[in-house]
């Protein structure tokens, strides 16, 4: 399996287990879960490999999904 299939796999995960926190804490359906996720400025980062923000926790990575929309604004840790 080549980076890029690799990448795309570990993605669809990342984003399958974002989008069920989604909707469960946010009482949405996964669908529009999904919607608001491919819609937010963290989703347009986390879908580029070279920014390195998949490396982040689904817990984070939600912490970071509540920012955005609460303030606008995404500040990511350090490490990403």
């Amino acid at each position: 399996m080549n980076e890029l299939k690799e990448f795309q796999a570990v993605l669809q995960i990342i984003v399958s287990r974002l989008v069920q926190m989604i909707a469960k804490d946010m009482n949405i359906s996964d669908k529009e879960a999904l919607s608001r996720l491919y819609t937010s400025k963290l989703y347009e980062k986390l879908e580029k490999e070279e920014t390195k923000v998949w490396h982040l926790s689904v817990p984070t990575l939600y912490s970071l999904f509540i920012e955005e929309k609460e303030t606008g604004k995404i500040l990511f840790p350090e490490e990403a």
